[in-house]
């Protein structure tokens, strides 16, 4: 849907990641210090287990489900303390999900879910026409063994959006991943100026920011996209697709299209109305 652009940018950067440049982005821990947080929870391979940086708190966090026998936690209890972070203990099972924000692959690359919705009884993940554009089948694991579903529909350049029907048994709740933990998105909404809001990326995790343009067109080395939403939040490759949500009631307002800068030095990006995308397929949300 072509709109009267209300700033023009030259962008040449997409944030759909090749599996190198993921390595790329991350950290270099060869000279981590025996005691850091990281590298002592990347050696927990507990069932049952999920740690991560809480946005909420700021600080790292393992949780445990009702799975993991007492024996265990105690050692489990023993590394927390050892890595100074929190341990908690989270109800149920862990078990394989997909919600906004978490990581998608296909054609050999990688981007982010951004909304689980609906057309009747059949279920859709929403995420970037870019991203879409590269692949017919989705996977929800790097290693492209676990399917999430096939490309139904694709809008790339003009607009940023697609769909991805699910096929695979994978459970896919109406909810953002924020690294961790699951908040439920009850609906859609329309984004404005000074809006307090937040993304979610399988690169950066969770960065928040306020939205500061509208209706504004991205010119892209690949195309031309109208319409989108400009937020001062930053975001790297990988993160493309994830959704751009108000926290507080748990609406989602667009997805990622693509941005400048990084998440060190700080950026802008830009998102496609997710209004847009549902009118244009006929879906809901939840």
């Amino acid at each position: 849907m072509r709109r009267s652009p209300l700033a023009v940018l030259v962008l040449t950067v997409l944030l759909l990641v090749a599996p190198g440049a993921a390595q790329a982005a991350a950290p270099d821990r060869a000279a981590a210090p025996a005691a850091d947080p990281v590298a002592l929870l990347t050696e927990v391979r507990t069932a049952g287990t999920a740690w991560g940086l809480d946005p909420a708190t700021g600080r790292m966090t393992l949780t445990v489900d009702d799975t993991v026998a007492p024996g265990e936690l105690s050692a489990l209890r023993a590394v927390a303390e050892r890595a100074g972070v929190l341990l908690r203990r989270e109800p149920g099972t862990l078990r394989p999900l997909i919600a906004g924000g978490q990581g998608i692959y296909g054609g050999g690359g990688r981007c982010s879910l951004g909304a689980n919705v609906r057309s009747g009884s059949t279920y859709y993940v929403v995420t970037a026409g870019h991203c879409t554009n590269a692949a017919a089948t989705w996977y929800a694991d790097s290693a492209q063994t676990t399917v999430l579903g096939t490309r139904t529909a694709t809008s790339y350049p003009t607009n940023d959006y697609g769909l991805i029907r699910y096929t695979g048994r994978i459970a896919h709740p109406s909810a953002v991943y924020t690294y961790p933990g699951l908040l439920t998105v009850y609906g859609a909404g329309t984004a404005y100026i000074g809006q307090a809001v937040c993304r979610s990326g399988s690169t950066t995790g969770v960065r928040c920011g306020t939205v500061t343009g509208l209706n504004q067109t991205v010119n892209y080395s690949t195309g031309v996209i109208y319409g989108l939403i400009r937020t001062n939040i930053c975001a790297e490759p990988g993160d493309s697709g994830g959704p751009l949500y108000v926290a507080s009631t748990g609406t989602i307002i667009g997805i990622l299209s693509g941005g400048t800068g990084n998440c060190t030095a700080g950026g802008t990006t830009f998102y496609q109305p997710i209004l847009e995308v549902l009118a244009a397929y006929g879906l809901t949300l939840p």
